[in-house]
């Protein structure tokens, strides 16, 4: 069956960086779109970054744009989000998603904690 389990969330101060992980297995992750997606406390679910199965399309929400990374090892079935220069609000659960269709999110991992607070 399809798994998607995250890794690397933390506590980290403003301005500072991580770098999460999200090891697939149970599907060809090459053939897939993935997407990060977050939920920060009592707000809805918000998309932060797409990747083509290829790496070859990347599209960031506005809020990221120029401090997240998203990257891919096909090889290694992992999908990957650098976060630099991070703020407050940017704390939330992130989770890997299997993209499914034009645009659609298919299946979730559990998550993955982000604080950023001093």
């Amino acid at each position: 069956q399809v798994q998607l389990v995250e890794s690397g969330g933390g506590l980290v101060q403003p301005g500072g960086s991580l770098r999460l992980s999200c090891a697939a297995s149970g599907f060809t992750f090459s053939s897939y779109r993935m997407s990060w997606v977050r939920q920060a406390p009592g707000k809805g679910l918000e998309w932060v970054s797409d990747i083509a199965n290829d790496g070859g399309r990347i599209y960031y929400a506005d809020s990221v744009k120029g401090r997240f990374t998203i990257s891919r090892d096909n090889a290694k079935n992992t999908l990957y989000l650098q976060m630099n220069s991070l703020k407050p609000e940017d704390t939330a659960v992130y989770y890997c998603v299997r993209g499914i269709g034009a645009g659609g999110f298919g299946s979730w991992g559990q998550g993955t904690q982000v604080t950023v607070s001093s």
